[in-house]
C-alpha cells in the first residue's frame, strides 16, 4: 500500500519528507550491497570446513544474490519516486530533479543483461584472466563481484544527489540533527 502513494507522507513539507524517505531507503539499498561484501568476507573461515570447490561458487552465489536485491531495490526506489513526482506541482518536481535524473541515467536493466557474460564483454574478459591467475573457480566470484560493483556505483550517485538535495531543501537545524 505504501508503494501505490510513493514517498509522500500526509502531513508536512512534502519534498523534505520524499529525500528523507530515499535517504532511509538509500541507506538500506547500501547495507545490502555490504551485507554481500561481509558474508563473502567471512568466507575464509569456513575454509577448513568446505572445499574450494564448493565454497567459491558459494561466494559467487552471495554476490548474485546481494547484487540482485539491491538492484530489485533500486528500482523500487525509482517507481516509488515516480509515484510521489505525479502529485507534486512543479516547483515540488524541480527541487528533486537531481534525483529523478540519477533514476533515468540509469534505466532498469534485466538481470538476464546483467548476468549474461556475453553481454558483458569486458567484464568477461577481466573475470576470465582473473581466473586464471588465481585458480578458474575464482572466475565467477570475479564477475560477480563486477555486477556488484554496478549495484554499488548506482547507490553512490544516487547517494551524492540525495545529499545535494538535501543541503538545498532542509532547514539548519534538520541538518544538524
Amino acid at each position: 500500500m505504501a508503494e501505490e502513494s510513493g514517498y509522500l507522507e500526509p502531513s508536512g513539507d512534502r519534498v523534505v519528507a520524499i529525500v528523507q524517505n530515499l535517504d532511509r531507503d538509500v541507506e538500506r539499498g547500501e547495507d545490502t550491497i555490504m551485507l554481500g561484501y561481509g558474508l563473502v568476507l567471512l568466507a575464509p573461515a569456513f575454509a577448513p570446513l568446505l572445499p574450494p570447490s564448493i565454497l567459491l561458487p558459494l561466494m559467487a552465489i552471495t554476490f548474485a544474490v546481494s547484487a540482485s536485491a539491491a538492484r530489485w531495490h533500486f528500482y523500487k526506489m525509482a517507481r516509488k519516486l515516480n509515484n510521489s513526482l505525479a502529485v507534486l506541482d512543479h516547483s515540488e518536481q524541480a527541487a528533486l530533479k537531481p534525483i529523478a535524473q540519477v533514476f533515468e541515467e540509469h534505466p532498469q536493466q534485466t538481470l538476464a543483461v546483467a548476468f549474461n557474460p556475453l553481454k558483458n564483454l569486458k567484464r568477461t574478459w577481466k573475470s576470465i584472466l582473473g581466473g586464471l591467475m588465481i585458480n578458474p573457480f575464482w572466475g565467477p566470484i570475479f564477475y560477480m563481484l563486477g555486477v556488484q560493483f554496478v549495484e554499488d556505483k548506482h547507490f553512490f550517485v544516487l547517494n551524492k544527489a540525495v545529499i545535494n538535495v538535501e543541503q538545498k531543501i532542509m532547514p539548519i537545524v534538520l541538518r544538524d540533527e
